[in-house]
């Protein structure tokens, strides 16, 4: 573990900050937002979920990028662009101009969701590429609950809800300069037959002896230089192509849902104290992501998976269940589906990189998270009209049965990738 891998993880790791906060922001400012910009349901619906729509696009269309242009240029310039679109909103006062610019931010962080969990763990040591992953949601969960504390206590007008969505430029900012002068992947350039400028970069960057090195870009170098997307469905990689993006989107549905509207659903369940519990909830949030990096190490990919779907599923079930009981019992089931939540998202970042090999890493990691986000954005305009319809209980009801599927389908095709040695990390 060198310097440079720290320097690396810290820029993946503001950039996942800097996705929770952008998620997690809008949902604290759109009761105000809904009062000045006279918003309907379905503009509500749109703003809560346009960065998942943009997350969506950038993750299906600048994997594939990166896997022919290398990860590099992404990692350094989708900053750019999501950080000139942040500052933008503190001038977006219609909804139209709003929807867009966070369409952009979401479509330059979609780039860096298939691009920076692939650098990363073609950068990271093996034996610490599960926690390095892991990390990233807990990051993610940093800033989305920053957000709500923010939005929870801050005395929010409109020119305050502005200042707030704008202030996403800060960390966009930072993982920009942070991020000048990281190299291209020693792997990508391998497999694409430059192996004296990938040898190049292990010894200079991660201290690798001049044997080593040249030892790693040679097996590197034997992989196929290139794949056509459809690789992505072949025999041999189909099953797990579908697996990732069915595990992904069952487990993302929900909780995209819950927490972009979780003001909505605590006020539902008629608890008195909304603001202490939704605190309450937030630190359960974070504590659960924290918390659940040490099994994401320790356990195989696949019993982590399929154990933390179950309890999920009983959680909703249970509350669907409970519906018509107080608001402080539908809240323990609650507060284990949030914590527990928070630890299995882990897996979201680990799991997909180790699904694919250097040549179809960038395009099958960006195909499974845009995929997964179709899934965040249908669940977060449906939750809203869902509880004022029907409810909590069967609002949650149809939640349970979406992460039943997953833990379904994870065991019937979750492979165990936790020991997989790839051609890039057989030296470690």
């Amino acid at each position: 573990m060198t310097t440079f891998h720290l320097r690396v993880t810290a820029t993946t790791f503001g950039a996942n900050f800097s996705d929770g906060y952008a998620l997690g922001i809008i949902g604290a400012v759109l009761p105000v937002l809904s009062t000045t910009m006279h918003l309907s349901g379905v503009w509500e619906g749109l703003l809560g979920a346009s960065a998942l729509i943009g997350l969506f696009f950038g993750s299906i269309v600048l994997g594939r990028v990166a896997d022919a242009v290398g990860r590099q240029k992404l990692y350094l310039y989708n900053f750019v662009l999501i950080a000139i679109a942040s500052a933008a909103q503190f001038w977006a006062h219609d909804p139209l101009v709003l929807f867009l610019l966070r369409l952009v931010i979401g479509f330059g962080l979609g780039a860096d969701y298939a691009v920076g969990p692939t650098l990363l763990s073609e950068f990271a040591p093996r034996r610490l590429r599960g926690v390095l992953l892991g990390s990233l949601t807990v990051l993610w969960t940093v800033g989305y609950v920053l957000a709500n504390i923010l939005g929870t206590y801050i005395p929010i007008t409109d020119n305050a809800a502005h200042w707030l969505l704008a202030s996403g430029a800060l960390p966009a900012l930072l993982v920009l300069l942070l991020r000048i002068g990281i190299p291209e992947s020693p792997s990508w350039l391998a497999a694409r037959g430059r192996a004296v400028e990938a040898a190049q970069v292990r010894r200079k960057y991660l201290g690798q002896s001049e044997a080593t090195a040249e030892a790693a870009s040679a097996a590197a170098d034997e992989q196929p230089p290139a794949a056509r997307y459809r690789e992505l469905f072949a025999r041999g990689q189909a099953a797990k192509t579908w697996f990732g993006a069915a595990f992904f989107s069952a487990q993302v549905l929900p909780y995209f849902a819950i927490y972009t509207f979780m003001s909505l659903i605590l006020s539902t369940m008629d608890i008195s104290d909304a603001d202490t519990q939704n605190l309450v909830l937030n630190l359960a949030l974070l504590l659960g992501g924290v918390i659940g990096l040490w099994p994401v190490q320790r356990m195989g990919r696949r019993p982590f998976t399929i154990g933390t779907f179950a309890i999920l599923t009983v959680c909703l079930a249970a509350m669907a269940v409970l519906s018509d009981a107080s608001g402080w019992v539908l809240m323990i089931p609650f507060l284990v589906y949030t914590f527990v939540m928070a630890g299995a998202s882990n897996i979201t970042q680990v799991y997909p990189p180790e699904l694919f090999p250097t040549a179809l890493r960038g395009s099958g990691v960006g195909f499974l998270n845009g995929t997964s986000r179709v899934a965040s954005a249908v669940g977060t305009f449906v939750l809203p009209v869902s509880l004022s319809h029907l409810g909590v209980g069967w609002s949650m009801g149809w939640m349970a049965l979406v992460l039943l599927l997953g833990t379904i389908v994870s065991l019937a095709w979750a492979p165990e990738t936790r020991d997989t040695l790839t051609a890039e990390d057989w030296h470690h």
